[in-house]
């Protein structure tokens, strides 16, 4: 008898813990992840039948001793199917298809886990049900590949020995491509990260709906072709400190992640992302589709994105002027003149316009009058964006908001917060919320990679997160640009915007190129400064160059000011991952196509068939003949539309091409 109940309770406890598998799969039929249920989650992905993802286990450990995804008790489970249309206000498309199926797991545990399917990707995020306040200590989230691939991996720059020294990081760095066998000993990566996977198969991996839990770093743990998700700790001690003293140093970290003062709470995104060919993922919606939409009760009417003067790069550099240049109203003035001649939107008052090591943006410097320039830049159309590092704007959010969008200050550029813990996320969506109320725009700069806060602020309307063109101006910092610029479109803007600061017109090829702080250059052509406006995802988008370079480029200058920075539809047309890369923007009955190679010369051939019936002529900017010893030459011409749709056009190495499009005049 006493066997036959030890029997029954074994059976039992072996029934309660036993794997359940099930499967979802995206609409198209393609994409499918399977999840396995009962004494562990494990998931797996596969495309077209190629294994995308080995089994990878995931869970989340808190702090009463408590794994949601251990032991788990599965309550339930049920699917859906959504195929709706989202209605975007800044964005590269007005609308985006958003289709997926849905698996919904409830547990007795304390959460839910749900997975989503879409045709170019899959995501799961944790949920949880708890009823009092709980603490997370750490996560598990795993990416097992089912073989030693390739991967273009954004290292933590510098040369750190620990974790805790590259959580602070200012989130740039070039990609290096190396096998996941080789990673570098104890080195993070930040996100996203693509892998290469079998046949021309691309993964990224990234994460969306970032709020209130700290961003995700990858490394390489023992377990070979695996990736490993790891987070920042809370922070327990924070001083003011780094550059200038407006950034905010951790001392010392708690012994868990994330803490809540309530048991709800719906985890980030977790996002794999599939691509066939190496352009799909240059138009990925997958991070946007996945945030938190903004609340439809609050009108963002008021958010104009557009194009900015900028000082900093160009070091407040003029010439043929009467003054001293500098910090000053003389200066300022001299670029709102600039805007207003040319419909530039904006201009920037970069570091320096408030005392910098006092970290108070009260206290503004004797030699610049705001509210002189603010009448002054009314008058002429144009607003005024000011730069604040992230200590001084932390310390009084809703009072700087108030004074200065009472003034007349459009919003805000923030920068040096180089760090994505829970704290600094949470700043994140503070900054955001406070600055709707005032109708004030914030580019994060000096920041992490988006994570769809765009979509639930629309006010956010830029981030850094990238190495951009000031990495130029100093000898230290010299990355090779060219080839990031035709690499990063492929991983970082799987996350979305990008504040990369391009158009300058001082241009350089490889063996011209010398760093210049005080009249700085690009690498590459001028063709190329003019193809990242279009290539670029970037609502707030920079000129760089000084106002005095820009008035003697009359036709380039023209050319950047009538760009528009967000758009009714987007295409990308080809690409390679660290070779090249063709993007199409439409923006009303206007077209415009930008390609840019690297180091290569390249000659392409762009199918524009998307522009449907009718004739069609286009304004081209391509590089001239001489581009590849002279990086500036360049040749504006005119030319039909061929029925065809067919186009071939020639790069010179470190080169680029636009076209505007427009229906031709009977």
């Amino acid at each position: 008898m006493k066997n036959i109940i030890l029997l029954l309770l074994l059976c039992m406890c072996t029934n309660v813990f036993s794997q359940s598998t099930f499967t979802l799969t995206a609409p198209g039929g393609k994409l499918e992840v399977n999840i396995s249920v009962g004494r562990t989650i494990q998931y797996s992905v596969s495309h077209a039948g190629d294994l995308i993802l080995s089994p990878s286990p995931i869970s989340m450990m808190l702090d009463n001793g408590m794994v949601f995804g251990l032991n788990c008790r599965l309550s339930g489970s049920s699917t859906k199917t959504v195929n709706q249309l989202i209605e975007t206000p800044i964005y590269k498309r007005k609308t985006i298809i958003d289709k997926y199926n849905e698996l919904t797991f409830n547990f007795k545990d304390g959460f839910k886990l749900v997975f989503r399917a879409y045709d170019e990707g899959i995501a799961y995020r944790f949920i949880s049900t708890l009823k009092k306040p709980f603490k997370v200590k750490d996560e598990q989230a795993v990416f097992n590949f089912p073989s030693d691939y390739n991967a273009f991996i954004p290292y933590v720059y510098g040369k750190y020995d620990t974790f805790e020294e590259q959580y602070f990081n200012s989130f740039e760095n070039i990609y290096e491509y190396a096998k996941l066998s080789a990673w570098k000993k104890n080195k993070l990566a930040f996100l996203p990260l693509v892998v290469e996977n079998m046949n021309g198969k691309k993964v990224g991996i990234t994460e969306a709906d970032l709020i209130s839990y700290p961003g995700m770093f990858l490394y390489s743990g023992d377990t070979a072709n695996s990736l490993k998700g790891v987070f920042a700790p809370y922070p327990e001690e924070v001083s003011q400190g780094g550059y200038n003293m407006i950034q905010s140093k951790v001392l010392s970290r708690k012994d868990y992640i994330a803490q809540y003062s309530k048991g709800g709470v719906e985890f980030p995104w977790r996002v794999i992302i599939v691509a066939e060919d190496d352009y799909q993922l240059v138009d990925n919606d997958m991070v946007y589709k996945l945030s938190t939409p903004a609340c439809k009760d609050v009108d963002y009417s008021w958010v104009k994105p557009g194009k900015v003067a900028w000082e900093w790069w160009n070091d407040w550099n003029l010439f043929n002027v009467d003054f001293k240049t500098g910090i000053n109203n003389q200066t300022y003035k001299y670029y709102i003149d600039f805007a207003s001649k040319y419909g530039i939107e904006y201009v920037i008052l970069d570091d320096g316009w408030s005392t910098a090591r006092k970290a108070d943006l009260f206290d503004v410097v004797p030699e610049i009058d705001l509210k002189e320039l603010v009448a002054y830049a009314e008058t002429r159309n144009v607003g005024l964006i000011l730069w604040t590092g992230y200590y001084a704007f932390n310390k009084d959010i809703e009072g700087i908001c108030k004074h200065y969008s009472e003034m007349g200050i459009k919003g805000f550029k923030i920068d040096f917060m180089d760090r994505d813990d829970q704290l600094m996320v949470d700043f994140h969506y503070r900054a955001a919320e406070i600055a709707a109320r005032y109708k004030l725009m914030l580019d994060f700069h000096g920041t992490y990679k988006p994570t769809g806060l765009h979509r639930t602020f629309p006010n956010v309307v830029n981030n850094e997160g990238i190495y951009g063109l000031e990495q130029l101006k100093f000898e230290h910092k010299v990355v090779d640009l060219v080839t990031y610029d035709v690499t990063f479109p492929f991983i970082r803007m799987l996350a979305g915007q990008v504040d990369y600061t391009q158009g300058a017109m001082r241009n350089a090829t490889q063996s011209n190129f010398r760093a210049v702080s005080s009249e700085a250059m690009s690498m590459g052509t001028r063709c190329r400064q003019l193809a990242q406006y279009v290539v670029f995802e970037s609502p707030l988008n920079m000129l760089c160059d000084s106002p005095s370079n820009y008035m003697e480029e009359e036709e380039c200058t023209e050319y950047i000011a009538g760009v528009p920075t967000v758009w009714d539809n987007t295409i990308a047309l080809n690409g390679k991952i660290g070779e090249y890369v063709t993007v199409a923007r439409q923006k009303g009955k206007i077209w415009y196509v930008g390609s840019m190679t690297n180091w290569e010369s390249r000659s392409l051939e762009v199918d524009l068939s998307f522009l449907g019936d009718g004739a069609y002529q286009a304004e081209i900017f391509c590089d001239g003949v001489n581009a590849d010893k002279s990086a500036r030459d360049y040749q504006k011409k005119i030319m039909d539309i061929p029925a065809n749709r067919r186009v071939t056009f020639t790069m010179a190495p470190g080169g680029g091409y636009v076209m505007k499009i427009y229906p031709r005049e009977n």
